[in-house]
């Protein structure tokens, strides 16, 4: 005979009521049928577990024992039970998400209103990385996945799935407004102090790719490390910088900063969600990576 859960679950509810009779009501169970289960442990663990009382029945030595564990392992059971069952109805869990600095605003940022308005009690853990970064910590497992912005270099098992277009374009403060009047080549632009993302940063890559494209060599004044420093420094006159359309669009409404025209457009680029496709991700995860698929577009 092999001892199953369903003898250490009888044996728990016994021992815990000290009485057979309790422990049939609760398991929705008989007497006969529950010492029928007790007797054969016993048989198999070759001791006694219980002896009568007129009470009930108490626990012997050994089932004292016994019992130190049974009721350890039983009650983290159920207590793993409960926490899936909290995590299935969204009543608990954790996620974990790297988000470059484009990708958070761009797209994140909307969803995660609505995600924490729908399930409040969900942890939230952003690491803000470069592109780069937020792969890397997807490769680690440090993160459930990524939102990012191409290009990007994956293999498998790491799948990218596009979810919005966006278009950069070329900004300047008022100092440089005489540049708005007609459309500047490359070249032309060159001859103005850039403001560019660090090296190691896709947004990097993207530019020096651009420039190599029309025969030149991205030498940019003044590095910075996120996207969302590139406007502040425009608008202190640090430099011309290429900055995703829409995070320049008020500053450009009002008045802070002028669009630049290009001879050359710049290429689309795509914000992306990446996962690992050898990985399954908990309840909490995939329920908000669905909610961002719905929003793309």
């Amino acid at each position: 005979m092999e001892i199953t859960y369903d003898y250490y679950r009888i044996f728990y509810f016994v021992a815990k009521y000290q009485s057979f009779t309790q422990a049939a009501n609760v398991l929705n169970s008989n007497q006969p049928n529950l010492t029928k289960y007790i007797n054969n442990l016993e048989n198999q663990l070759s001791c006694k577990l219980f002896v009568r009382t007129n009470r009930g029945v108490s626990l012997t030595p050994e089932g004292e024992k016994l019992y130190a564990h049974v009721a350890v392992a039983y009650e983290q059971l159920k207590a793993a039970e409960l926490e899936l069952a909290n995590d299935k109805n969204l009543e608990s869990g954790v996620v974990t998400i790297g988000v470059s600095n484009t990708a958070l605003h761009g797209i994140l940022l909307p969803v995660l209103s609505q995600f924490h308005e729908k399930y409040p009690k969900i942890r939230l853990r952003l690491s803000n990385q470069t592109t780069p970064q937020a792969v890397q910590a997807l490769k680690n497992g440090t993160v459930d996945f990524s939102l990012v912005t191409t290009p990007l270099h994956l293999k498998r098992p790491f799948l990218e799935t596009g979810l919005k277009n966006f278009q950069e374009i070329l900004i300047g403060s008022h100092q440089y407004k005489s540049l708005a009047k007609k459309p500047l080549s490359l070249a032309e632009v060159a001859q103005y102090p850039l403001i560019c993302l660090g090296k190691n940063t896709t947004t990097r890559e993207f530019y020096n790719t651009f420039y190599s494209t029309h025969g030149l060599v991205l030498m940019p004044d003044t590095e910075t490390a996120t996207t969302d420093q590139l406007l502040p420094l425009v608008k202190n006159n640090i430099g011309l910088a290429f900055i995703p359309e829409e995070f320049a669009r008020e500053a450009i409404e009002k008045g802070e900063v002028i669009p630049i025209p290009l001879l050359q457009k710049v290429p689309t680029r795509t914000i992306c969600i990446v996962e690992d496709n050898s990985r399954h991700l908990n309840i909490a995860a995939n329920k908000l990576k669905q909610m961002i698929l719905e929003v793309k577009g």
